[in-house]
């Protein structure tokens, strides 16, 4: 019946003329596709992550790039890496759990033609934005959570694994003495791994993962596998992707709201920080932190966060760098 439904409405499109552009248009996406138009030379490749982690990112998302792949395919890449690495205590494996000791995880994907897919409350796999990549390829939804979830991704291949460290379990025992959570600035534990890209045809796509708050109650899903909140693509004007305290962004849509700015005009860098002014006037902004990544699509990016402490890296140019972001709030 989906297929049928699929036929018949893009008999329509083409019949009238129309495009659409939507994250539930799912249209085929393979991977380590290749370039097939010219590149337009308006606009400069660009890989831009968030915090030191994402020089890492950076490098093996730019891999992807240089040889003519899809941003998609490099965004998934990049942030895999990170997902990886047992030292990254707020993302993937490695990340410190929930108060029950569950370690569970939060990822959303969307590429250049507006499709996206994202996976919440995920347990037991260690890399959930190719899950979410698969969410988006290979169904008519747009997010799984949960069980459901890890069914789908049992299903798809994926091996079901233990991500509760020994590192993040003593953290985690040393927590529940107290059983008490006090944010601190720029050390809160739920700092997203969020990246975007430009490939050498001019198309952006964006990626965001993480394990979310440390500690949290069982079931809390923040913005990064919300598309909107912890990401939003629009290949006509840019991307965004946030990281910090995940109930803010969520209450602001603040991924999508940069990119719409961007769309009235806004600079990269005026949009972050107009994103994070609509936080700082309605929230008490004191105890925690917010940060905004956004690039447009010359490949001209800016940042702006809370609270000083928030870096970024950005590879373009042959050069791959962590830059500090501007801040609301100077130290």
């Amino acid at each position: 019946m989906f297929s049928r439904r699929n036929f018949l409405f893009q008999s329509i499109l083409g019949t009238f003329g129309l495009s659409f552009n939507s994250c539930n248009a799912k249209t085929p996406n393979k991977s380590t596709s290749k370039m097939t138009t010219k590149p337009n030379s308006n606009f400069k490749p660009t890989v831009i992550s968030t915090w030191n982690n994402g020089l890492s990112a950076n490098e093996a998302a730019w891999k992807v790039i240089e040889v003519g792949g899809k941003a998609i395919d490099a965004v998934e890449a990049g942030v895999r890496v990170v997902e990886a690495d047992p030292k990254t205590t707020s993302v993937g494996y490695g990340g410190f759990p929930d108060r029950d000791g569950n370690v569970t995880l939060d990822a959303c994907i969307m590429d250049e033609t507006g499709n996206c897919g994202s996976v919440c409350f995920l347990k037991h796999i260690k890399h959930p934005i190719s899950v979410a990549r698969k969410v988006m390829d290979n169904t008519p939804h747009v997010i799984l959570a949960g069980q459901g979830a890890l069914q789908f991704a049992l299903e798809q291949g994926f091996e079901k694994e233990n991500l509760l460290t020994p590192k993040a379990k003593a953290a985690w025992e040393k927590w529940k003495k107290e059983s008490n959570y006090h944010p601190i600035i720029n050390i809160e534990n739920h700092d997203t791994i969020g990246l975007l890209a430009i490939d050498q045809n001019g198309d952006i796509s964006g990626a965001c993962t993480t394990s979310g708050l440390a500690f949290k109650m069982q079931g809390r899903v923040g913005d990064s596998p919300i598309i909107g909140a912890g990401l939003f693509v629009d290949n006509e004007v840019g991307g965004a992707t946030a990281t910090g305290m995940g109930e803010a962004v969520l209450k602001t849509l603040g991924s999508f709201l940069v990119v719409e700015l961007m769309r009235q005009g806004k600079t990269p860098q005026e949009a972050c920080e107009e994103a994070v002014m609509r936080i700082v006037k309605n929230q008490n902004y004191k105890d925690f932190q917010i940060g905004y990544l956004a690039i447009d699509k010359q490949g001209n990016y800016g940042a702006y966060c809370i609270h000083s402490g928030f870096d970024f890296a950005v590879y373009q140019g042959g050069k791959n760098q962590l830059i500090d972001s501007p801040s609301y709030v100077k130290s």
